[in-house]
């Protein structure tokens, strides 16, 4: 990642001491510090700037509304993280949800060389990456891209220590294989048949990084392909960072201090709610009055020190924080399953600010809608008339007693339209969903182009993906292609 957290990392035990005092410039302190990197994870879990705008802003709001309730104020920041966490999983079940920019990616100073040799290894971390369910990629993300420990990921994820600990270890052994498979993929195709069947497209689609990962544990010929050292923190290093927008932090600040506000912020506090015994957030749940009654023993059980001390081994990867992740049985931000294609870039146009939250009626969690129970198969409803052997009867037939679902809504087709860079390094391709609604995501580019994304398009909706070049000095006019699933290619004119 782009730099590492400020000096305030080490200084939560302050930091909280002044938010439970009301000191607005703790306030300002906490943002600074922090914001970059909740941004940048609410925006892998919503794959949408705007409402990872709005996310960040409601945590800073809910934070400073409960910070009397942090246990171990010296966790102030793993607590941030539980309730960023809590937020995007509320968005992520809003009908209303907002789709379709994705941040920019966070800049750097690089030469056009190092430019393509990055884009080399993304491929290649996607690949990796794409073997790995979304809680496993969420996992290696929090505990080493930020820095928080099997602890504060208990208090985050909501889970017992020890199922911590045990998901940590997994992920890592998982990621561990998944890079050497996709190593032998890029390097050693030729050497098996069954690796170079498997890896025909490029970067691997989740599905063919796992059969990928399966063939190379099991097969001989695999086995002794020679590898190059590859750290995973080096190579998952190179993955984009969502950019936080500049003129977020008036927006956040002025949200959570206004006194024309307090109504709005007492009721985006009452989202966080309820809490567990050491004043961290339980997970998200659509029901509230399930989570209540979940209870909270055993989430966080062991004395503090030793549970720090046994998570000592500590994780060397590093992850990208624009790679889509969801927890397991969650989908990922798009609807879709969990898969580690990244967006590097804002589509379409639109304010990137993020719209003021109206103040709601009931101050208490969102409560998503229940579905109706499955009807009874035509079997078992009642009959409609006898059979023609009975005798005839005056009373008129029954009437069937339950109703057959509606048909599901008709899946429409995806269409797509060029575009062209000139003499600029990036032009945005248009999608739109024709005729129902549809669940999109770009497949691959021709060319010396780069491109990433995925959503849900409602229909008649569209959306946009950036499309930058990877080649390095303008000479002539060339063509390429971005393919999308479920099936479509944009043509790209560049230089």
């Amino acid at each position: 990642m782009a730099g590492e957290p400020g000096s305030a990392r080490n200084d939560d035990l302050r930091l909280a001491e002044s938010l439970r005092a009301g000191d607005v410039i703790a306030l300002t302190e906490v943002y600074d510090a922090y914001a970059p990197f909740l941004f940048d994870y609410c925006h892998g879990l919503l794959r949408d700037r705007v409402e990872a705008a709005g996310a960040l802003r409601n945590c800073v709001i809910s934070a400073r509304e409960h910070v009397g309730r942090l246990g171990e104020p010296d966790r102030l920041r793993g607590w941030l993280y539980a309730i960023a966490r809590k937020e995007c999983m509320r968005r992520r079940e809003s009908p209303n949800r907002h789709l379709g920019q994705e941040a920019p990616e966070a800049e750097d100073d690089l030469s056009a060389e190092q430019l393509a040799r990055r884009e080399e290894r993304r491929l290649l971390a996607h690949s990796a990456l794409a073997a790995l369910n979304g809680r496993q990629r969420e996992a290696i993300d929090l505990s080493v891209r930020h820095e928080l420990d099997e602890v504060d990921l208990s208090g985050v994820f909501g889970i017992p220590l020890e199922e911590t600990l045990e998901l940590v270890e997994r992920s890592r052994t998982g990621l561990d294989a998944a890079i050497r498979a996709a190593l032998i993929a890029q390097n050693h195709w030729k050497d098996c048949p069954s690796v170079s069947a498997l890896t025909e497209s490029w970067p691997l689609a989740p599905q063919t990084a796992a059969s990928l990962v399966r063939h190379v544990a099991s097969c001989p010929v695999c086995a002794e392909l020679e590898t190059p050292p590859l750290p995973a923190d080096r190579l998952l290093s190179v993955l984009p960072i969502a950019a936080i927008p500049a003129d977020l932090r008036l927006d956040v600040l002025t949200a959570a201090t206004a006194e024309d506000r307090a109504g709005n912020r007492r009721a985006i506090a009452a989202w966080t709610e309820p809490f567990d015994e050491y004043g961290w957030p339980l997970p998200y749940d659509a029901t509230p009055a399930r989570a209540k009654d979940r209870g909270t023993g055993g989430r966080r059980r062991g004395p503090i020190i030793g549970a720090a001390a046994a998570a000592a081994a500590a994780v060397v990867v590093l992850v990208g924080a624009m790679t889509a992740f969801g927890g397991e049985g969650e989908p990922d931000a798009a609807g879709t399953p969990s898969s580690a294609s990244t967006g590097a870039g804002a589509g379409g146009s639109g304010d990137p600010s993020v719209p003021a939250e109206p103040m709601p009626s009931d101050p208490s969690p969102t409560v998503s809608t229940t579905s109706p129970s499955p009807s009874k198969s035509p079997s078992e409803s009642p009959s409609a008339s006898k059979s023609s052997s009975e005798a005839p009867t005056t009373k008129p037939p029954s009437q069937p007693t339950t109703q057959a679902p509606p048909p599901p809504p008709r899946a429409g087709h995806l269409a797509v339209s060029g575009c062209d860079m000139h003499v600029n390094d990036s032009c945005t391709v248009t999608v739109r969903a024709v005729g129902g609604p549809v669940n999109w995501r770009v497949t691959g580019t021709s060319g010396e182009l780069s491109a990433h994304g995925s959503g849900h398009l409602a229909a008649g909706q569209s959306a946009g993906v950036s499309v930058s070049r990877t080649n390095g000095l303008c000479w002539g006019s060339r063509n390429g292609s971005v393919s999308f699933a479920p099936g479509g290619s944009a043509s790209v004119g560049y230089c």
